[in-house]
């Protein structure tokens, strides 16, 4: 986590109308909502993210969740002015910690980058399970061009990403990635025009709805889990959950697996899947 902007005004500012949330049909949108200072960062902002995640996984009405910028930034970082309070304040606290809470999160989360995401934002931009870039995205890493030590997991996830060596010369330069280097170097899932990107990531979401949820919840958490080992020990665990899952269903979910394979099952007798 790192600064990148600065905003005079910060304080006079109510944190509640900095960070919009949205709910229509499972989907929450999430919007950054400080455009005149490029959706920069202020301590209070930061601790609303965090309640907000934790309160969208827990919402059962919310299956996907979205997060943008509003304007012409993702997020800009800190903002300068509050770089004491956060990070000579708690930052161990993980229920403040907006990253955190995106890493417990067990809905799937899709970032729609509309602009800058720079340091902070990438962070919290690397947090997200699926990017969407518009056109104008770029991502920038400058903890080394301000002195912070980077804590919200950029130094760790990007080099996963998109190789040790191109993590390198981002981090250590400073120079801003563009949208489409992005998408060749597997940063983001596709690149698009500004005016299509929130109903892009909307459309991703509604596809992911249409599928059975506590499957789609399952495999999120295999798939973060997993990442977090070797291969070997990755396919080891995914082969020990399944056997588990398997266990513990009832011949009833066999079934209605084999009617909605066969067409003759409405979207509302999906098989239910048991946590």
């Amino acid at each position: 986590m790192a600064t990148a902007r600065k905003g005079a005004s910060a304080e006079k500012e109510k944190s509640q109308d900095l960070v919009l949330v949205e709910k229509v049909n499972g989907i929450a949108t999430i919007t950054i909502n400080r455009p005149n200072a490029l959706n920069a960062l202020t301590r209070d902002m930061i601790t609303d993210l965090a309640r907000i995640f934790k309160s969208l996984d827990r919402d059962t009405d919310t299956k996907v969740i979205i997060i943008t910028g509003a304007g012409r930034a993702f997020c800009s970082g800190v903002d300068l002015a509050a770089a004491q309070a956060v990070f000579k304040g708690n930052v161990k606290d993980k229920e403040n910690d907006p990253v955190s809470q995106m890493e417990a999160c067990r809905k799937p989360i899709i970032g729609a980058i509309n602009g800058y995401a720079v340091t902070a934002g990438f962070e919290i931009s690397l947090s997200c399970d699926i990017l969407i870039a518009s056109t104008d995205a770029k991502f920038v890493d400058t903890h080394c061009k301000f002195g912070i030590f980077p804590s919200w997991g950029l130094s760790q996830k990007l080099p996963r990403i998109i190789g040790i060596n191109r993590a390198r010369e981002l981090s250590f330069t400073a120079i801003p990635l563009d949208a489409e280097l992005a998408e060749r170097w597997g940063l983001v899932s596709r690149v698009v025009t500004p005016a299509e990107l929130v109903m892009t990531a909307q459309k991703i979401a509604e596809a992911i709805i249409q599928n059975q949820q506590d499957m789609v919840l399952h495999y999120k958490k295999i798939i973060n889990d997993g990442y977090k080992l070797s291969f070997g020990d990755a396919l080891i665990l995914e082969k020990e959950r399944a056997y588990a899952y398997y266990d513990q269903m009832v011949p009833e979910q066999f079934a209605a697996m084999q009617k909605f394979i066969s067409g003759r099952s409405s979207v509302s007798k999906k098989p239910v899947a048991k946590l």
